[in-house]
């Protein structure tokens, strides 16, 4: 069968098969076909009631309050106690973070925000330190229990639980010795004005910790540190095989949550005048349970700033509530450890979800 020949002076087509396509190309393809769950210009409500149902039912919990309790709930003096009085765990909370988002966790934290806030009055009132080189020192005496805690994970590979397990342990041993296990006090008024002056009716201590999670959430999402630290804490192998440098985010993530945690400690005994540093573990439950809770808003499945804040301030309403009503001492304990249960399922249930998808 004789085969058609183009005109004369007219090349012939090209007929390469198209170029093979990346997975990532294949993936795009693919979304761009799927059709989109809203319609019309219409809300995904799914997608919305899945980021932001913790939201919802904070509002729901705040009503119910207000209906148990008409005229004392809803009250100025009620939203300042919620709002004023959390910036150590916020600190505390995202300290936290810092590790989960690499994958990895530090159990030391509170132990280190403990030392700080030790620190702090004791070098100033029992040694005559002056208060701005005392509060560097402790900073940096708790950025460095976690530089220990991260060269011993990350160079020499003991696990995480041990290290930071132990580390707590001793940092509240030398905040008990650089004490003598009393509780040092006697820090300046005017000290207290770097946590307690008031801005818009709040305490100043609230805004460092609101711009703190902003600043990390854009580190997160906009910047390629911040893609790097998910793209470690998602496949560490596939991160290192794609020359990110997994060690040194690993280890810096430990640095940064002590660093954090001890500025919490420095802006906590600020706002109090004085620390007892046997209470340091009584941070620990609620800065986990927050940080947990945190990974059902704004970015269901994800450890992220804003969502760590609000549950933060959504458990801490919460406490305040039943406390009112008159359940006092145990709830709190009770509170923040069904809070840490629900958190972590929840959690697990969405990242699953999100993987299948």
């Amino acid at each position: 069968m004789s085969q058609t020949k183009p005109p004369s002076g007219v090349a012939a087509p090209n007929r390469q098969p198209p170029p093979e396509q990346t997975p990532g190309q294949r993936d795009a393809r693919k979304a761009e076909a799927r059709p989109s769950p809203a319609t019309g210009g219409g809300l995904d409500w799914q997608r919305f009631a899945s980021r932001y149902a913790i939201v919802g039912i904070w509002i729901l919990m705040c009503g119910l309050y207000a209906v148990l309790m008409p005229g004392t709930f809803l009250q100025g003096s009620t939203l300042r106690s919620v709002f004023a009085s959390q910036q150590a765990l916020v600190f505390l909370a995202l300290a936290a973070m810092m590790t989960f988002v690499v994958g990895e966790f530090d159990l030391s934290i509170a132990s280190a925000l403990g030392l700080s806030a030790t620190l702090v009055p004791v070098l100033a009132i029992l040694h005559g330190w002056n208060l701005a080189l005392a509060c560097l020192a402790a900073v940096l005496a708790a950025a460095l229990g976690g530089l220990v805690n991260g060269f011993l994970v990350v160079k020499v590979g003991v696990p995480a639980l041990i290290v930071t397990l132990g580390s707590s342990t001793l940092l509240l041993g030398i905040a008990s010795l650089v004490s003598h296990q009393t509780t040092v006090s006697g820090l300046s008024s005017g000290f207290a004005d770097i946590a307690l002056y008031e801005v818009a009716g709040l305490p100043i201590s609230f805004f460092y910790g609101l711009a703190l999670a902003l600043a990390i959430g854009y580190v997160l999402t906009f910047t390629p540190l911040g893609r790097h630290m998910t793209f470690v804490g998602a496949n560490r192998e596939v991160a290192r095989l794609a020359g990110v440098a997994v060690d040194r985010i690993r280890l810096g993530a430990f640095v940064a949550g002590s660093t954090l945690a001890g500025i919490g400690g420095v802006l906590l005994v600020a706002s109090v005048g004085g620390y007892d540093s046997t209470v340091s573990p009584t941070y620990l439950l609620p800065a986990f349970a927050a940080t947990f809770l945190g990974t059902a808003v704004i970015r269901p499945g994800r450890f992220n700033p804003i969502g760590t804040l609000v549950a933060i301030y959504f458990l801490a309403t919460g406490i305040l509530g039943l406390q009112m009503l008159g359940y006092t001492g145990w709830i709190e304990n009770v509170f923040y450890g069904t809070a840490l249960i629900i958190a972590v399922s929840v959690a697990t249930v969405v990242r699953r979800r999100t993987a299948s998808t």
